[in-house]
């Protein structure tokens, strides 16, 4: 005979102890291994379920946790443990569920306990086993209750398990049959995870007879793409209608992303009489974006005449929920992260984010995979075994962001090229916030800033040490850089773009937020379809009620930005510091290159003669010209030159790479770096 337990800790104390080298739920275990017959079911960053030999008193299992939680981390146990449940002895029947049988437990209450000795004879009181039922039930639960995030649909999982007796007893079905849902969730952020949970859900409680992995998910095109509109709904119209090998219903799917503003249109309406009809035969979610909360309760309202409606959001992850996932994710595998290596794991999301395009779990899962893989590596290289991921194993998965390794604040500045007028502005910005600080201000000044100038005069590069310059001085928590493009923050449909706006702030609070070509999101005219106006409106808001824990900068050309600043009545005020950022000229330029090179390889002196020479032949109007990408040219030009010279090198065999003047000259030749050459005197025809 064995007992059952869970001891479930508070999400947001596990996150508190976040840089601590063991995980509170880790440690809970190696304490409780001493017990007679421990054996762990499953654990994760915040729940450990365990079974113990019976003779082990339930006490004795409380005291041991009341203890570890008052001596070793200061705290009482009502205070950060949220639920301990232990089952009564019980033997059960692995066949039920071969996996997951000992996975289970179910709390018992004292009240729960007399109701039933009422209706039992006089004879003493057996302790009950559990039904296959109601293992069911708890399984399905149990993996929700570990979703990270999810409020909503955690809240409908437990609302569909506290009716459905009822719905059983009274022998309504058709009550649940009727009902459909309406889930805001974001690409990637686990749709398919959450409709088989639901799936599952339904078949175990038995509200409905389900099939449990019979899910199907459709998307509806635009109606624009067809002559006759209601032809898009043809394969979701074919979803609904069976022939996927059972007789019993599914879940069906059904992405509307497209038909957000039409939902009122005659095709819209027609298809859903269709959905409204096939509901014996299916449950039916329809799917779209994370949006606005007033658009949605706009959208459920319109489904609504014809259908009963269950809103569920599901809102996208912050960064201590991915830090969660991840850690979870980790668990799985049997690994660990020290503390020190969150921040280029951080760094790494961060970089997935920079293109616009990130997805959520997805990104998450992938970018766990390549922690876990540069581990092994590391290992299999030098003969280890380890399992916790270190700083420098972690840092391995992030791109190299140039300089910051070794200086710090300010001195970055200083070993750029060209960058002393740039420094003197950053320098009074710095001494006007530690004024303010000092002098004891309530607020602190607004220090969002413009980055004006063209392309690849290191308005990124500045932003990034402005990050740790803040950081250095206490201003900022963090200190990150996170970028994006001004249309990254709009969406694709009517509601999606200041949801989409806020996360990506609030993924930037105690760091930088960095908007490249930020003019974009203001183009002068009235088109309803452009939601650059309504990021900017959101940006705003964004920036007054978190002034004191994000630092937005926004970069671009100075006389688009100049219009940019039209686009939104309190955006100039709110972004009071504008620094310039003029071209490089030849001889900057030239020494560019020369830094780029020496940092690399070997070279010959007359590489950089050569170098001056190019440098020092580029007309007044390449340099000034918008499409010239200055440092960016440079570093393209170089990367040419290296590719060059390894050819030559190998060719040679040789192990060495030496950079010399004619392979520059091969370089600098081709039609990419040619462009502004004088052109040489043909011979003959």
């Amino acid at each position: 005979m064995r007992r059952y337990y869970v001891v479930e800790l508070s999400g947001e104390w596990v996150l508190s102890r976040r840089g601590d080298d063991e995980l509170p739920i880790a440690v809970l275990t190696d304490v409780l291994t001493k017990l007679n017959g421990f054996e762990k079911q499953s654990s994760s960053f915040t729940e450990l379920s365990f079974s113990l030999d019976a003779s082990v008193p339930k006490e004795e299992v409380e005291r041991k946790v009341e203890e570890l939680l008052r001596i070793r981390y200061g705290v009482e146990k009502s205070d950060v443990v949220t639920k301990f449940a232990a089952g009564v002895p019980v033997e059960l029947d692995d066949s039920i569920f071969p996996d997951e049988a000992a996975d289970f437990f179910e709390e018992k209450e004292d009240a729960e306990r007399a109701a039933r000795s009422k209706e039992k004879s006089d004879e003493p009181d057996e302790e009950e086993t559990y039904t296959a039922a109601e293992a069911a039930v708890h399984v399905v639960m149990s993996r929700i209750s570990k979703l990270v995030g999810a409020k909503e649909f955690k809240e409908l999982a437990n609302e569909i398990v506290k009716v459905a007796p009822l719905l059983s007893a009274g022998k309504l079905p058709e009550v649940f049959a009727g009902r459909s849902y309406l889930f805001s969730i974001g690409d990637g952020d686990g749709l398919s995870t959450y409709l088989q949970l639901l799936a599952s859900l339904i078949a175990v409680t038995g509200v409905r007879s389900m099939q449990e992995h019979n899910v199907h998910e459709v998307k509806v095109p635009s109606g624009a793409l067809y002559k006759d509109p209601s032809e898009a709904f043809a394969e979701a119209s074919g979803a609904l209608s069976g022939g996927f090998g059972s007789s019993k219903p599914k879940v069906v799917c059904i992405d509307i992303s497209e038909w957000m503003d039409n939902v009122n249109s005659e095709a819209f309406k027609k298809f859903l009489r269709r959905v409204e009809k096939s509901l014996s035969d299916n449950l039916v979610v329809f799917r779209v974006p994370f949006v606005d909360k007033d658009i949605l309760a706009s959208l459920a309202y319109s489904l609504s005449d014809l259908l009963t409606v269950r809103t569920v959001t599901f809102p996208p992850l912050g960064r201590d929920e991915i830090t969660l996932c991840a850690k979870q994710e980790l668990d799985e595998y049997g690994f660990s992260m020290a503390s020190g290596g969150w921040k280029h794991f951080h760094e790494r999301i961060a970089e997935e984010k920079r293109d616009g395009k990130f997805y959520g779990l997805n990104t998450v899962h992938k970018v766990v995979a390549e922690l876990i893989y540069a581990k092994l590596l590391r290992n299999a290289e030098k003969g280890q075994t380890s399992t916790v991921i270190s700083p420098a194993d972690a840092k391995v998965i992030c791109a190299d962001t140039g300089a910051g390794g070794k200086l710090r604040g300010m001195r970055e500045l200083d070993a750029l090229v060209g960058a002393d007028g740039i420094r003197r502005q950053i320098e009074e910005i710095v001494a006007q916030i530690n004024f303010s600080m000092q002098d004891g201000e309530a607020e602190r000044p607004c220090i969002n800033m413009r980055f004006v100038g063209n392309p690849g005069t290191g308005k990124t590069t500045v932003a990034r040490i402005v990050g740790r310059v803040l950081k250095e001085q206490g201003v900022l928590r963090i200190g990150d850089l996170h970028e994006c493009s001004g249309r990254d923050l709009c969406g694709r449909y009517v509601g999606e773009t200041a949801p989409k706006t806020a996360s990506i702030c609030r993924d930037a609070y105690g760091s930088v937020l960095f908007i490249d070509e930020a003019y974009s999101l203001f183009r002068g005219d009235d088109n309803e379809r452009d939601y650059g106006r309504e990021a900017l409106d959101t940006l705003v808001a964004e920036m007054e009620n978190h002034r004191g824990d994000l630092v937005v900068i926004m970069a671009g050309y100075t006389d688009d930005m100049e219009k940019l600043m039209q686009g939104n009545a309190g955006l100039r005020s709110r972004m009071p510091y504008c620094i310039e950022f003029p071209n490089f000229t030849r001889e900057q330029l030239a020494e560019i290159f020369r830094l780029m090179a020496q940092g690399r390889f070997k070279c010959d002196e007359a590489l950089f003669d050569a170098a001056k020479d190019y440098f020092a032949g580029l007309s007044d109007e390449t340099l000034g010209s918008k499409e010239f990408s200055n440092a960016r040219f440079v570093r393209n030009l170089f990367e040419r030159t290296w590719a060059k010279a390894a050819m030559r090198c190998q060719l040679a065999g040789s192990r060495e790479v030496v950079v010399t003047k004619a392979d520059f000259e091969r370089a600098s030749g081709e039609k990419d770096f040619s462009f502004d050459m004088p052109k040489r005197r043909r011979i003959g025809f």
